[in-house]
């Protein structure tokens, strides 16, 4: 744990000295789990937008995109269930007086069998080498079967007290399971409480409960009250989807580890509407299509893993998780969810208005079924540099930090470096710097020696550096140098834009 913790602070200090992430009103000594992205911080933000957009509305005809109002009618989130139930079951320490929520304390419980699982596996790989059999192993080995034994039952009873809204009985398992404060390690524990998440503010120069409206706590319900609007002006037919990146709002009582859990935040929402009965069908497509756009970034497989829900929505009939092993462990990057018909025939109910889909070919008129794909682009954002970040040691025993960002998503994809500032080389730079302006983000640095400027562009993750030098303004030729590698080449200037296009174009993402 102390690594991980290590590792955070580390990606924090440098996401904030390279202009990344900023803590918010800092002057003002700051507000708790709030962030300002950077200058550098903002580029990766859209640059991993543009690959989420581009992978659903390009690389689909029939998903399209929509911006709705972050402001919605009140009756809105009566109508989707947040008012009654967006809850989440919270449990103080009375020594620490820390605030944690009770289904992640259990679950951080498992996490530690499931280490120990994982670590017995591993022991006999090494053992056995290529002749073990894993799943035999799961099946026989006491130590393993011991663990999942414990992990099944705490499971069970998690399940049935978090269907059951249970929360006597949330808290006893707590203490059943001797769940100690994760700071003090002290188990004196409050009752568990319910909390409701969503911000309230009031519409118009008149208060009171008239004029109160929420600030939506999910993206999700602006697609489906836009469900009729979309088909129809689309002419949309079964199956289709409709796309949505924004702010939402959710008055977290435990927003902690940096960015991954904050009270203003963005999403990256597809809602698939689908003929029902088809929609595990289609549940089971989107879960396969969503690990592949994670994995095709190259952040390494080892680090993704599925998770399903123990306890499903109120919306839901199948749920699962993309987790990430971020720097406090696997936790939750994406969701991928059935929602059934539930919203939009809530939003039926309560605004009186028919969302439904005539079908011309079964001359039928329903609701459709809706599979969701969610992901937290902030999460994405800390998974990206996270994972990318590395200090490593060089065969010269000098120490680098680099950002092995995917070169698409690198916020600067190239940087123009003259040799020396005379001799004609600045102006050389300034032409290059042209070439490639209007296509690519990149910096222009003269200053200090060209070795340090190498290290500036490996510390904010730039994929490129193109010098300048004498010879280049003999032979119009530039060199490259790569990040990752350090490798060298020299080119034409004439093949430096496609040359960069190439390394940092999303087209090797959908392959």
């Amino acid at each position: 744990m102390a690594a991980h913790d290590d590792k955070l602070k580390a990606v924090i200090s440098h996401a904030k000295e390279y202009g990344f992430v900023f803590p918010s009103s800092e002057i003002y000594d700051g507000l708790s789990a709030a962030y300002d992205y950077g200058q550098l911080g903002v580029e990766l933000k859209n640059n991993i937008k543009n690959y989420w957009w581009t992978a659903m509305t390009r690389m689909h005809q029939n998903i399209v995109g929509i911006d709705a109002s972050i402001f919605m009618h009140p009756t809105t989130w009566k109508a989707s269930g947040h008012v009654d139930a967006f809850n989440d079951p919270l449990i103080d320490n009375k020594d620490s007086k820390k605030r944690y929520r009770a289904d992640v304390l259990l679950e951080e419980y498992m996490a530690k069998s499931e280490a120990k699982i994982t670590k017995e596996i591993e022991k006999a790989k090494n053992k056995f080498g290529d002749a073990f059999n894993e799943e035999q192993f799961r099946a026989t080995n006491p130590n393993v079967l011991r663990a999942q034994e414990k992990i099944n039952a705490v499971e069970a009873r998690m399940k049935a007290a978090l269907e059951a809204s249970d929360l006597v009985a949330l808290k006893q398992l707590i203490e059943d399971c001797e769940i100690a404060d994760p700071e003090t390690g002290s188990r004196n524990w409050t009752d568990v409480r319910q909390f409701n998440l969503m911000f309230k503010t009031e519409l118009g120069a008149v208060s009171g409960d008239a004029g109160i409206i929420y600030l939506r706590p999910e993206t999700a319900q602006g697609i489906f009250v836009n469900f009729l609007n979309v088909q129809k002006t689309g002419r949309m037919k079964l199956p289709f989807g409709i796309a949505q990146i924004g702010k939402a709002f959710r008055n977290e009582i435990i927003a902690r580890q940096f960015i991954f859990r904050m009270r203003e935040f963005e999403q990256m929402e597809m809602q698939y509407f689908v003929k029902p009965g088809t929609e595990m069908e289609w549940y089971n497509y989107w879960k396969d299509a969503r690990i592949q756009w994670h994995k095709a970034l190259g952040l390494g497989n080892e680090n993704y893993k599925f998770h399903d829900h123990i306890k499903l929505a109120h919306y839901a009939n199948a749920a699962c998780d993309i987790e990430f092993d971020f720097p406090m462990g696997f936790k939750e990057l994406e969701g991928i969810h059935s929602r059934t018909d539930f919203d939009l025939k809530k939003h039926e109910e309560f605004s009186g208005k028919k969302l439904r889909f005539f079908d011309p070919e079964t001359n039928e008129s329903y609701v459709p079924y809706v599979v969701e794909t969610s992901v937290g682009l902030d999460r994405m954002f800390l998974a990206v540099l996270s994972s990318s970040f590395v200090e490593e040691k060089l065969e010269d025993g000098s120490d680098r930090t680099v950002l092995r960002i995917p070169a698409g998503l690198a916020p600067v994809k190239v940087a123009v470096l003259p040799l020396v500032k005379k001799d004609g080389l600045p102006e050389k730079a300034k032409e290059v710097v042209d070439l490639l302006k209007l296509d690519f983000n990149l910096q222009y640095d003269d200053k200090d020696a060209i070795g340090r400027r190498y290290r500036r562009q490996d510390a904010i993750g730039t994929p490129l550096c193109v010098t300048i030098d004498n010879a280049s303004l003999e032979d119009n030729c530039v060199t490259i140098r790569h990040r990752d590698s350090m490798k060298q080449e020299r080119i034409p200037i004439a093949q430096l834009h496609e040359a960069v296009r190439e390394v940092t174009g999303l087209n090797q993402y959908f392959k």
